[in-house]
């Protein structure tokens, strides 16, 4: 016997986790005793353009595709259709619990076999992660809401709109939404009824204009590509800091607002303005796409002037900032007020880094 034949079942599932599923499936083929291994591993990984790459590089996969008696058909099989028939054959080969799951892959309207797929998952109802990244929007069915065991939910272009019997994922710990079309109720309702939420990332997407109490459980917050536009007065991202005050680790994105006028306001934007909040927690700040505007740099004033326990500030200028702005924003920020005597800031131009 081989020595990777003698490992522990576990770490031979690992070995096998770590491989693509084209390749782990394929080790059935090395023995008697490897046959259905690779059956039982509990993260499944699906991405249309790793099946591209391995087509284009010759190797058969014609275990997992439908027969064909001219070659002609098998050429006109998609890359999409050779996808989703491997992703269906091993789920009705697949013995075991699925903890992780991931599908990345080219939609439209038509794509029912994501609806099929999900709701098989639910049937199931063991994934702890699921990774849901779509080229082109797509709606998700209601089925996804039954997954009552997520941890990890990642959501990349998806329509997300909830069942009003939905009562919550209520051992999700992590939800990363990016480029996610949804409802402002939907969003709401999903983040009051996560009540382990301690990690949460908003990327391209809508931020509610009223914010739940749950997210006073929050440690990790990513904002990517917000404007600082004004609700009733307010920056959103006023609002999101408000509403998660025992934050760690806080991450923003800044996009540029310069054509709104709304954004002027942020100008005035001062730490008196927000007396009410202290992120006694908060050490670790890192911001994207810093640019000259007042409005970014007063936000990440008001931050360092609200973080007693602050260690860390990671700054990261927009392309266009010149050398003589960088220089006089970053003097803008070292000496504002801070709330804690040990920041070591790290203040870089994206052209550099």
């Amino acid at each position: 016997m081989d020595m990777i034949s003698k490992l522990p079942p576990g770490i031979i599932e690992t070995i096998l986790c770590l491989l693509p599923i084209q390749e782990a499936a394929r080790t059935s083929i090395l023995s008697k005793e490897w046959r259905y291994h690779w059956i039982k591993i509990p993260k499944l990984v699906f991405d249309e353009d790793t099946f591209e790459e391995v087509s284009a590089n010759g190797v058969e996969v014609s275990g997992w595709e439908p027969t064909f008696e001219a070659p002609n058909q098998r050429k006109k099989l998609t890359k999409r259709c050779r996808c989703f028939y491997a992703i269906f054959q091993v789920l009705l080969m697949h013995e075991g619990p699925i903890h992780e799951f991931t599908l990345s892959i080219d939609t439209d309207d038509s794509c029912v076999e994501i609806d099929q797929i999900i709701f098989h998952l639910s049937r199931k109802n063991t994934v702890k992660k699921l990774t849901l990244e779509f080229l082109w929007d797509y709606r998700l069915p209601k089925s996804l809401f039954s997954l009552h065991q997520l941890t990890d939910l990642y959501l990349i272009r998806c329509d997300v709109y909830y069942e009003p019997t939905f009562n919550g994922f209520s051992s999700l710990t992590s939800l990363w939404l990016e480029a996610v079309m949804t409802s402002k109720e939907t969003l709401m309702h999903l983040l009051s009824n996560c009540p382990l939420l301690d990690t949460l990332s908003f990327a391209q997407g809508g931020v509610p204009r009223k914010l739940p109490t749950a997210l006073i459980h929050l440690k990790y917050l990513c904002i990517e590509s917000v404007s600082f536009i004004h609700i009733h007065g307010l920056p959103i991202l006023g609002l999101l800091i408000r509403s998660s005050p025992n934050l760690e680790k806080l991450k923003i994105g800044i996009l540029d607002d310069s054509f709104l006028k709304e954004a002027e306001k942020c100008y005035s934007l001062t730490v008196d303005d927000y007396s009410d909040i202290w992120l006694e927690n908060l050490n670790e700040l890192e911001i994207i796409n810093m640019g000259r505007r007042m409005s970014g740099i007063n936000v990440v004033k008001l931050i360092l002037g609200k973080s007693p326990m602050l260690k860390k500030v990671k700054i990261f200028l927009d392309y266009y900032v010149t050398k003589d702005e960088e220089l006089e924003i970053t003097r803008s920020i070292l000496y504002s007020s801070h709330a804690s005597p040990m920041i070591k800031f790290d203040v870089k131009n994206r052209c550099n880094s």
